[in-house]
């Protein structure tokens, strides 16, 4: 009766933070639902709703390293499948943006998959100027949209330099977004 009674409190207290999870996602507390996935993360790997909602949260806070592991585990069905395939191009697309901009890495012959994703934008337009001399930041106009402008750079550090894209909607930031 005991083991019963467990069984039942823990599987009310899973669905309770999924619950929680999914509320807080649509209440765009997305850094919230991040960690919580993050700390819950090995007791519900084998739940591919559950490992999406926690990578979509990470990478709308921009925690995409964060995405590697729920890459590896989203694989047994259809929609898991494309939401790896999904988080996996932009996790690339850091990685080589990154080797890009640090180490002059000219990106213009790869020929990858895009996202609507901040990152991937960016990335496609960088991939776009070719081999050229590196600058203190570049920036790009969105394609879809005349108003909205992005600026790269690195931000340098002692230990480890970052991505920053800043966007622009005509002259007033309204986001940005730092990787490592």
């Amino acid at each position: 009766m005991k083991l019963l009674l467990a069984l039942i409190i823990s599987i009310s207290l899973y669905a309770d933070k999924k619950q929680n999870m999914f509320n807080l996602y649509q209440n765009k507390k997305y850094e919230e639902v991040c960690q919580i996935g993050f700390d819950y993360f090995k007791q519900n790997k084998q739940d591919e709703e559950f490992v999406s909602l926690y990578a979509f949260s990470c990478l709308k806070s921009d925690y995409i390293d964060r995405l590697a592991v729920p890459t590896a585990v989203l694989k047994f069905s259809k929609e898991a499948r494309a939401n790896s395939a999904y988080f996996s191009v932009i996790l690339m697309q850091k990685k080589l943006l990154y080797h890009a901009l640090v180490d002059n890495y000219d990106l213009s012959e790869f020929s990858l998959p895009t996202t609507d994703y901040v990152l991937s934008r960016v990335f496609d337009l960088y991939a776009k100027l070719g081999k050229h001399e590196p600058r203190a930041f570049y920036l790009f106009s969105d394609p879809y949209d005349s108003k909205l402008t992005y600026k790269l750079y690195l931000s340098r550090d002692n230990r480890l330099d970052k991505i920053v894209i800043e966007e622009f909607y005509d002259t007033i930031t309204i986001n940005r977004h730092v990787y490592w």
